[in-house]
């Protein structure tokens, strides 16, 4: 299998899974969106111990952990995505699957911002229009939420800035997220000693009757960890352009379990909204298969 299609089975892995996301997060209730987040860390990290000690020799961590520039990058990367994870926890487990849905809807369309503010890009005229479009949407939603999406709206600026971030460091995908669950791991783990000491813990409180739900709590470390490594290991493989397409599997699967099974509301404003942020992602998909098609061509000498 060349490296590019194996990177296209690890983008569609990683996005598959966050779809089914929803259908994870109702089950750790009664612990909190904090205490599961916590959770994700500690387990997260024990995880890829794990992992480290099946493939032994077989890393390059000892390197990365000679670059200065790309640890400070994955640092900052751990900190946005506690955040992202966060909030997506909060949103789903309030019954708010809908909009976390809108944020990985708008998330392509805050990558492209993020290339003009960061990278100094130049946005071609397609580019602009999609965005006014998503301005417009983000408008339409705001007066049929009465509030900005503020949900949407922080996924999609933090789950952004943590792919521009990962690309950055050129990392490999299970010595990126090592770094990032270390950087994490003492905080979350002293969140946890505290809030049992306090008794609020929901983690062993009644043993052997809640095995499951501490099953299910310590299982978030492997829900975590295995779409991250698939994301990393996507891309590090295929274009950003390719893994932009990939990103709407996951809000697609969302949507349709926070409408269908959750029978969340999608009054017609709401539904008009979502519509012009489809319509953006249209015209921001066509002109970047288009410019990358002309690329292609530039690069292989045929115009």
């Amino acid at each position: 299998m060349s490296t590019q299609r194996r990177g296209l089975v690890y983008g569609l892995a990683a996005y598959g899974l966050w779809g089914l996301f929803p259908l994870y997060w109702p089950l750790l209730r009664p612990a909190g969106a904090v205490e599961i987040l916590a959770h994700r860390i500690v387990w997260s990290l024990l995880v890829v111990i794990a992992l480290f000690a099946v493939r032994r020799a077989s890393t390059d961590l000892p390197a990365l952990l000679r670059q200065p520039a790309a640890l400070r990058r994955l640092a900052l990367a751990a900190v946005v995505l506690s955040a992202n994870w966060g909030v997506y926890i909060y949103g789903v487990n309030s019954a708010q699957v809908v909009e976390t849905s809108l944020g990985y809807f708008v998330n392509p369309l805050v990558t492209v911002v993020l290339g003009v503010v960061v990278l100094r890009e130049r946005l071609r005229r397609p580019q602009w229009i999609a965005v006014g479009i998503a301005a417009l949407a983000v408008a339409v939603l705001t007066a049929d939420y009465g509030h900005v999406p503020v949900i949407a709206l922080t996924l999609a600026g933090s789950f952004g800035c943590y792919g521009l971030l990962k690309k950055q460091a050129n990392a490999g995908a299970l010595e990126g997220l090592t770094v990032e669950t270390s950087v994490l791991f003492l905080p979350a783990l002293g969140y946890l000693v505290v809030l049992a000491a306090r008794g609020s813990s929901s983690f062993g409180v009644d043993l052997p009757h809640d095995l499951g739900h501490d099953a299910l709590l310590a299982g978030a470390g492997v829900v975590t960890a295995v779409p991250l490594l698939f994301f990393g290991a996507a891309t590090t493989r295929i274009p950003l352009t390719l893994i932009g397409l990939l990103q709407y599997v996951t809000p697609i699967m969302q949507l349709a379990i926070g409408v269908l099974l959750r029978h969340e509301p999608m009054p017609p404003a709401r539904l008009a909204g979502f519509a012009l942020v489809w319509l953006a992602l249209a015209v921001l998909t066509a002109d970047g298969l288009r410019n990358h098609r002309r690329q292609t061509r530039l690069t292989t000498g045929l115009v």
